[in-house]
């Protein structure tokens, strides 16, 4: 029996205890057989099944917060994708698979294309398997996977947690989130701190822990058996504080709110949350399914309306983060022994320059349209040479303001000078941390090590904000490390002058720095080098 105390990694501060209560886990594989007796009949199953699914999490929407509304809108949408109901209907057809099966298949298929992307679009593979096991549950006439009916306050405990599952909890209801698997960035934690809820994530142990009641410590990150017979503690939650919209300390020191963002859905939701801006457009979205490479035209079409909702207002485009690690087609990548290590973001841009110029071309298009005001930034740059060298293209096509991302511990360490050649620099966390503790991002065995208050990784983030204080060039964060409340006030104590995040995270952001003076982020910055407590 695992011992009755396990540590995993403190995404939301606060204790709590009181009654566990789990989360069924996913659905299995529907069986393959027995083939239908008519495929058409059965493939036309699929579609109403899809469209159910969809209106009960457009009605969970409708109660929902703003943060939580956007989430379960987004994975609405997933589940009456044309691709996938597409696939699932020609599996009936061709193959004979029952439609639950189909669907399953299907959303596989999407799921693996989702994963060798890597970073931000792995992430979305949560989203795609909660989808897929609504589906199928309706199919197979059982009921929809998630979060049971709360009749008293409760810890919940779960392998992990979908997107949908964390948009509808009940605040009043949940004391406490722990889970098994995860990270710092996964939803469980951005909307456990956005509804101020404890949580623990990657808590190795946990579902063979043998307890009817937890203590959940969401400072300490520890979680504990507790005596069932014990009066609930519900958590001292931290109100969050009213934000005017502009991202400024007490005193004034200014540190813009923007948000990070991947389609046109999560731009409107940005804006909505009240960012300032975008400051991370990551552009994969457009190539992932293309066989060969979208043409000027395609990519304007797709950029235009992620940037109209800010008209006016700072967006940062990141040109295409490809590569080995994540395949794309037409670039044909060659076999690598580790493709993490190898030719990827801007890397592939050398080999392929007229990628990189095709795509400058169509963003500098939809900049010129929208009124945003668009800088555009180069993934996994490594030196200053590269650097320079990415800055000189993107002014060749006209767009004014280039610089780059720091998300390998060589780049932080050479920050001053790809400050002299860049016009500002981003801090991508989540690869900064994998890189430099060695440790995949997805993998919650070693999720403790990308905890973004290691005091290693945080050095790398000081030496970044004295690099761009001495050149007088902005430096941003948009890892979500700048989606914690308190992390975010270290953060500008280190000098950071732009903090960027998903929607659900920004108001709390903006918040927490507009109730701190800036000589408290310095202070805090001071006490999270030094490995003191965080909160």
């Amino acid at each position: 029996m695992p011992k009755a105390r396990l540590t995993g990694v403190a995404v939301s501060p606060g204790r709590a205890s009181g009654p566990l209560v789990r989360v069924a886990e996913p659905l299995g594989e529907p069986d393959r057989g027995p083939a239908p007796a008519d495929r058409g009949e059965e493939a036309a199953r699929i579609a109403p099944a899809t469209r159910t699914v969809a209106a009960r999490l457009e009605a969970l929407a409708a109660d929902a917060g703003a943060e939580a509304a956007d989430i379960l809108t987004t994975t609405a949408a997933m589940a009456t994708d044309p691709a996938l109901v597409g696939e699932a209907e020609r599996l009936v057809v061709t193959e004979a698979l029952p439609a639950a099966r189909a669907v399953y298949e299907s959303a596989n298929g999407f799921t693996r294309n989702l994963a060798a992307a890597g970073g931000y679009l792995a992430e979305r593979v949560r989203d795609v398997e909660d989808v897929r096991d609504r589906v199928v549950a309706e199919l197979l006439g059982l009921a929809p996977p998630g979060v049971p009916e709360l009749t008293t306050p409760s810890v919940l405990v779960a392998r992990d947690l979908a997107p949908a599952d964390t948009a509808g909890l009940d605040p009043a209801k949940v004391l406490a989130l722990v889970t098994e698997e995860g990270g710092p960035t996964s939803h469980t934690a951005i909307l456990a701190r956005a509804l101020g809820i404890p949580a623990v994530v990657a808590v190795r142990g946990l579902l063979a822990l043998d307890a009817a009641a937890l203590l959940v410590d969401g400072d300490a990150g520890t979680v504990e058996a507790a005596d069932p017979r014990a009066a609930i503690v519900a958590a001292q939650r931290r109100p969050v504080a009213e934000w005017d919209g502009t991202g400024a300390t007490a005193d004034g020191h200014r540190v813009k709110v923007l948000g990070n963002v991947g389609s046109a859905a999560d731009a409107r939701a940005a804006a909505v949350a009240g960012a300032e801006g975008i400051g991370l457009f990551r552009t994969e979205f457009c190539y992932l399914a293309a066989h060969t490479e979208p043409t000027v035209a395609e990519q304007y079409d797709a950029y235009l309306p992620v940037l109209e909702p800010f008209a006016g207002k700072p967006v940062v485009v990141r040109t295409l983060d490809a590569g080995a690690d994540k395949p794309l087609a037409f670039l044909a990548p060659g076999a690598e022994p580790n493709p993490a290590l190898g030719v990827r973001g801007l890397r592939v841009a050398f080999d392929r320059p007229d990628v990189l110029d095709r795509q400058l071309e169509a963003i500098a298009k939809a900049a010129s349209v929208s009124g945003a005001e668009v800088s555009v930034m180069a993934p996994m740059v490594a030196t200053a040479a590269e650097a320079a060298w990415f800055a000189e293209r993107a002014r060749a096509a006209g767009l004014p303001r280039a610089g780059v991302m720091i998300e390998i511990p060589a780049a932080a360490l050479a920050a001053r000078e790809i400050m002299a050649v860049a016009d500002f620099v981003s801090v991508g966390t989540n690869d900064l941390a994998q890189y430099t503790f060695a440790a995949d991002r997805q993998l919650g065995a070693v999720a403790v090590l990308n905890d973004p208050w290691q005091p290693a990784l945080l050095r790398l983030l000081e030496l970044v904000g004295a690099a761009a204080g001495a050149s007088g060039k902005p430096a941003g964060v948009c890892g979500e490390a700048a989606a914690d409340p308190w992390l975010a006030r270290v953060l500008a104590g280190f000098g950071m002058t732009s903090l960027s995040m998903n929607a659900p995270a920004v108001r709390a952001v903006g918040a927490s720095l507009a109730t701190a003076t800036f000589a408290d982020c310095q202070e805090a910055a001071k006490k999270a080098l030094a490995g003191q407590p965080r909160h």
